[in-house]
């Protein structure tokens, strides 16, 4: 993943130097057409070397899903107005090319390893059952049987709380009540993992939405967003171990459920 990163971030770096106006056209230079676009005519004066319905056309050899005159049209006006450098433009298309192919290369990789990821994920009982957690994706649950192991070793999911560093304690000395924390005695890369995918839940995912504002915005005692999160996590990590010990899957009433009852005992 790192090295995608530092990939993605010097295609990036070679838009900003030969080409900025490249993404006013498209907003990703990952989809299809603008990827199609830099193998072939990377470069503002080989742009100008076609007309709209050229370039069109040669859109067309690849990919499926029509690409309109309006758009060719749109990167046409960019080459021919584009601020980009001009100089060394042969190094600078073959840098281009070779960036281009590694990254192809990492994305192949990427996918091969995650083929063999969800076979070995799927022999494990109850990883199935964690999948149907709207938002929580293949590399998230291998990630956190890797870091957790059987379930079935766990009593209680506040076990795999403590393991991932997310019990409370209170920061107090003598007569001072400080701040109550999390302990962060824990694996980290598991307490980042469900960080990430709770942040995402909270993002994308109804009911863990509903039930962040319910933490965030409550009359009484309302949490920090941070704090908010921290608690998701354990909402999250009691989910998972539920489903993968009982294999059963996700039902989002349940998690709604709950949000309406603690409300109704706030309001009584």
């Amino acid at each position: 993943m790192k090295d995608l990163a530092s990939i993605k971030g010097r295609i990036q770096n070679w838009l900003d130097r030969f080409f900025p106006e490249f993404l006013d056209v498209f907003r990703d230079w990952e989809g299809k057409a603008a990827l199609f676009s830099l193998q072939h005519f990377p470069l503002p004066s080989d742009v100008q070397t076609m007309n709209a319905e050229q370039i069109v056309e040669a859109w067309r050899q690849e990919i499926k899903r029509s690409v309109g005159i309006q758009k060719a049209t749109r990167l046409l006006e960019a080459a021919k107005t584009s601020i980009g450098l001009t100089t060394g433009l042969s190094m600078a298309r073959k840098e281009l090319q070779l960036l281009i192919q590694q990254y192809l290369l990492v994305l192949s990789q990427i996918d091969e390893l995650m083929e063999q990821l969800e076979e070995f994920v799927s022999q494990i009982p109850g990883s199935a059952h964690m999948l149907t957690i709207p938002g929580v994706g293949l590399a998230t649950v291998a990630g956190f049987l890797s870091e957790v192991g059987d379930l079935q070793r766990y009593d209680h999911p506040r076990q795999i709380q403590k393991l991932a560093g997310l019990s409370l304690k209170e920061n107090s000395s003598g007569k001072r009540q400080g701040r109550t924390r999390i302990t962060k005695r824990g694996r980290p890369r598991l307490r980042a993992l469900l960080y990430r995918s709770v942040m995402i839940l909270v993002a994308k995912i109804p009911e863990f939405k509903a039930l962040h504002a319910h933490f965030t915005k409550r009359s009484v005692n309302p949490l920090h967003k941070k704090q908010s999160l921290i608690a998701l996590c354990c909402k999250l990590i009691r989910i998972l171990f539920v489903l993968g010990r009982k294999q059963i899957p996700y039902d989002p009433a349940k998690l709604q459920g709950a949000l309406r009852q603690v409300q109704l005992q706030e309001v009584a």
